[in-house]
């Protein structure tokens, strides 16, 4: 079993940055891809950014270049970087964990997840 808890989400205006973590208990993180999706109101839930095992990552066309996930297997946990972050990066913003047959961008392709911690950007 996994646990996730994710912390940093907070209010920023446009072209700010944050950073967001996600502390894993358990043990094996660092054989778990780790990946980052968020969740506007009203909208579906959309991947942002993944990384596996041995460091590789990836991130969709909406946040590369702004968005940069890294992880540290002695903390148990996974940043996400973001920068020059627009209004519509506004939302909750979810940690998740898988062991195997991940596929970064499909989140029922991951065993466990955070709560969530939200982001809003101003205007």
């Amino acid at each position: 079993q996994v646990q996730l808890v994710e912390s940093g989400g907070g209010l920023v205006q446009a072209g700010g940055s944050l950073r967001l973590s996600c502390a894993a208990s358990g043990r094996s993180f660092s054989t778990y891809t780790m990946g980052w999706f968020r969740q506007a109101p009203g909208k579906e839930r959309e991947f942002v950014a993944g990384i596996n095992w041995g460091g590789s990552t990836y991130y969709p066309d909406s946040v590369k270049g702004r968005f940069t996930i890294s992880r540290d297997n002695v903390k148990n946990t996974v940043y996400l970087q973001m920068t020059s972050l627009k209004p519509e990066d506004t939302a909750v913003y979810y940690c998740a964990a898988g062991s195997s047959g991940i596929v970064y961008y499909i989140g029922s392709s991951y065993d466990y997840w955070g709560q969530g911690t939200q982001v809003t950007v101003s205007s």
